[in-house]
């Protein structure tokens, strides 16, 4: 990443962005002291460390082909987003679906994430992997 005077929250997005696209080169932009809430939105206390969210989204790497922002709204070092996914799961079934996030930066750096996914998608997918209707 080019070193800059000032960066902001967008530079850090947009930087994010494009790498996770890319499955390389996001990691840069994420504090050591990094804080991720999602997944399992029953679970509210945040993973904390850059180390373990890497070794989160290389598990969660493995389930989408593409990823695309749709929007971005920024607000000081607070910002939220929603992004669009093309799902591929082992078995080979294919979905789309968003997922919206709110982010918080500090110190030049993304602080915090807590990712909200539309579980709707996967329950629809689930019903019709075993022939019932929605």
């Amino acid at each position: 990443m080019k070193k800059l005077n000032f960066i902001t929250p967008k530079d850090l997005l947009d930087t994010y962005y494009k790498g996770f696209a890319q499955k390389q080169g996001w990691e840069a932009v994420i504090s050591d002291d990094f804080k991720f809430v999602g997944g399992d939105m029953s679970k509210t206390e945040p993973i904390v460390g850059k180390q373990a969210y890497i070794d989160i989204i290389k598990r969660f790497s493995q389930l989408f082909q593409n990823m695309r922002p749709k929007q971005m709204i920024i607000d000081g070092d607070n910002a939220c987003g929603i992004e669009n996914y093309d799902y591929i799961f082992p078995n080979g079934k294919a979905i789309n679906g968003d997922v919206a996030t709110i982010w918080k930066v500090k110190n030049n750096k993304l602080d915090a994430l807590t990712i909200f996914f539309d579980t709707i998608i996967f329950q629809v997918e689930n019903l019709k992997r075993n022939n019932l209707e929605y």
